[in-house]
């Protein structure tokens, strides 16, 4: 902790462009307080060296250390610069070594101390820069000019600004707001400035990328879409979305970065539960969408969007029902939204402009109260808020074509579950009024309107008709489908109740096996665990009083340990407990020492009682009124796999641990180990 510094040198050019300033100063270091009086030492200081050109637009950083120099060496050096291929964008790397020669024996400790309090130094430093940014916006500065010689204009103040302080993020910011509009787009941000974000071959923050594959983009923008990409390579193990996609999540939300995180992490887990990513290559509709369901791709707008035509008015959507069920038309209107992107993608290629949504087209002749068969409505919702949910601003218009006098029963249902944004996007013509003025014209070129729309094209999309009743399933046959549906996976999920921890079984026969996890934690906070015991448990009972097993709705419970089992007498911890959020994914492995048979454990968490009173907190009360705090659920898969298959970091579980749905506490790292040295380096630009 930084508590105090003095400068002991100082330079500046004469026409302000370069400015050095050396500092020694005083921390106070978080180390067992016996380790401190070993070393005879109260405090440490470190020398602070910050060279700023104004004139290059860099920053150097230099800090070493003067306590124990003879001991331990430790240099870190911090450089700020333009990025190369984006001026508005600044760059920073920061590297440090650690090389004990000798401390009193102490060697380890100091090493896995030195590790802890630079990883905490880096999250320090974040806030350091977020109180300067608003110290500035409380003395009226929201934006830096360049450094300009001394003959054009007179060199700022604020570049001057530099505050005396010690730590090494800390000084930088007045200084390192040089990048034009950096400091402003900073400020204008209600979360605080952009966060670092990592470097890596695939980042692509050139003009040139953004407007061919983005569109355009404000700095704000730019700067909210890298620092949520970053946030997902941090925190997110699966299949990371193009910055296509998690642009239309900040869209969907005004750039709300918060807001867009929450529900793109849930469309994560939603897309990772039901297998949606692979929906194209491995599931086929059924012969009776491909011969009923009236819609299909046609062309593409004069955007250059694709375009999908729905001749709904012709479409037997009681039938449809009828014969498939609800889900199975759900999973099909997905296949149609993940062939739409990967439409829009190639037409992003073929018209050499960014295009992120479609068109659609929905013609209503034909439609009557037929249509308002409530179970066909109820469908109809269901995949509006699924699809309203998973994929937002997909929708770039919609065409409604000759609207009948039913149709504003039918959108007095249907609108309050249309998003606003969406709904802007609906034209509604009635009759033949697509013909006029303001009509087809504007949006579709003449030579591709469907024939069945006086047009001169020949429209593939199937008429429709009446599905035979021969077609029709009983309710119990559409029940069994439906669940078929949606249990093609190799995920499981489970119901952990408060009293009823969620528990399964895996026997290891060989020693040094490997178990690995994989889940996440769809409701509720839950403590995840491992046991085991050198003898199996008894299978759950069906009875309710002595068992074991509780089935819900939302997913199984089973309870395998026995309640007359001693922990460390009948079953042993092998790993410490793990305390995961709602919303969060658990990626880990552990290597088994003994054979026998082991428990993952999935417990609901508790929140622990005010320490400083004996009274219960108001939200505690709140929380135990509501029958649902009384339950989680967790989505998981296991596999166990041999010492010699396992290609991975057979890590512990707090190593495995990744924050899903909040920002991940650690910076990005990677680093090295070694018996006399450490050297760990952080990239961001």
């Amino acid at each position: 902790m930084f508590v105090d510094s003095d400068t002991v040198n100082e330079f500046k050019s004469e026409d302000g462009a370069i400015h050095v300033i050396e500092r020694r100063c005083k921390l106070d270091i978080d180390a067992p307080r016996l380790l401190k009086k070993i070393a005879g030492v109260d405090y440490v200081y470190f020398v602070q060296k910050n060279s700023l050109n104004s004139r290059e637009r860099t920053l150097h950083i230099e800090a070493h250390n003067e306590t124990f120099s003879n001991r331990v060496i430790i240099n870190e050096h911090c450089c700020y610069t333009v990025h190369p291929e984006n001026e508005d964008w600044t760059c920073f790397e920061q590297s440090a070594s650690l090389d004990i020669k000798s401390f009193f024996g102490f060697e380890s400790t100091v090493e896995k101390i030195a590790m802890k309090q630079y990883t905490s130094n880096i999250k320090k430093g974040k806030e350091i820069i977020e109180y300067y940014l608003r110290q500035l916006e409380e003395e009226g500065i929201t934006f830096v000019p360049r450094w300009t010689p001394p003959s054009i204009a007179p060199s700022s103040e604020t570049s001057s600004s530099c505050k005396k302080q010690a730590v090494s993020l800390a000084v930088v910011v007045p200084d390192t707001a040089q990048a034009e509009g950096l400091a402003s787009e900073a400020l204008g941000t209600p979360t605080g400035p952009p966060e670092p974000v990592a470097g890596t071959p695939d980042d692509k923050l050139d003009a040139d990328y953004i407007k061919r594959y983005l569109g355009d983009l404000t700095p704000l923008q730019e700067s909210c879409l890298i620092r949520l990409r970053q946030w997902l390579q941090e925190t997110h193990k699966g299949k990371i979305p193009k910055d296509e996609h998690i642009l239309r999540f900040l869209r969907a939300r005004d750039f709300n970065i918060d807001k867009a995180r929450e529900i793109m992490c849930q469309s994560l887990t939603w897309r990772k539960q039901h297998q949606v990513d692979y929906i194209l290559d491995t599931w086929s509709p059924p012969q009776v969408l491909q011969d009923y369901y009236a819609g299909g791709w046609h062309h593409h707008d004069k955007d250059g969007r694709p375009l999908y035509v729905l001749r709904l008015g012709q479409m037997d959507t009681k039938g449809l029902v009828r014969a498939l069920g609800e889900e199975a038309l759900l999973r099909y209107v997905l296949s149609i939204n993940e062939e739409g992107l990967r439409r829009c993608e190639e037409n992003t290629k073929v018209f050499g402009r960014p295009i992120s949504s479609w068109t659609c087209l929905v013609d209503l002749e034909g439609l009557n109260m037929r249509h308002l068969w409530r179970p066909g409505v109820k469908a109809l919702l269901r995949i509006i808020e699924v699809v309203e949910a998973n994929y937002p601003e997909t929708l770039g218009r919609l065409l409604i074509l000759r609207a009948p006098r039913v149709f504003p029963v039918l959108w007095t249902l249907v609108s309050p579950f249309i998003d606003d944004n969406t709904r802007r996007k609906f034209l509604i013509y009635a009759g033949n009024d697509y013909q006029g003025p303001g009509g087809l014209l504007d949006y579709i070129d003449k030579e591709i309107i469907p024939d069945f729309l006086s047009g001169e094209c020949m429209c593939e999309v199937p008429e429709g008709g009446l599905v035979p009743k021969s077609l029709y399933r009983t309710a119990e046959e559409l029940e069994n489908e439906d669940l078929r549906l949606w249990t093609e996976t190799i995920y499981q999920s489970a119901s952990v109740f408060k009293g009823a921890p969620h528990e399964i079984l895996i026997q290891i026969v060989d020693a040094s096996s490997v178990i690995t996890w994989d889940f996440d934690v769809c409701k509720g906070d839950i403590v995840f665990n491992i046991y085991h015991s050198k003898r199996s448990p008894q299978p759950p009972k069906k009875d309710s009083l002595g068992a074991h097993s509780i089935t819900s709705p939302g997913g199984n419970n089973v309870q395998l340990i026995d309640r007359v089992w001693q922990l460390g007498r009948d079953y042993s911890m092998v790993e410490s407990p793990l305390i995961c959020k709602e919303g969060e994914s658990v990626q880990g492995s552990h290597v088994t020492r003994w054979p026998g048979f082991y428990i993952l454990q999935w417990r609901f968490h508790s929140m622990p009682a005010c320490a400083a009173t004996n009274l219960p907190r108001v939200d505690d009360v709140l929380a135990s009124l509501q029958v649902s705090s009384h339950k989680c659920k967790v989505m998981y898969y296991t596999e166990v796999i041999g010492s010699e298959d396992f290609r991975g970091s057979m890590t512990s579980l707090e190593s495995s641990h990744s924050g899903f749905s909040q920002l991940s506490a650690a910076t990005t790292s990677s680093s090295q180990s070694q018996a006399s040295s450490m050297i760990s380096r952080w990239r961001f630009c």
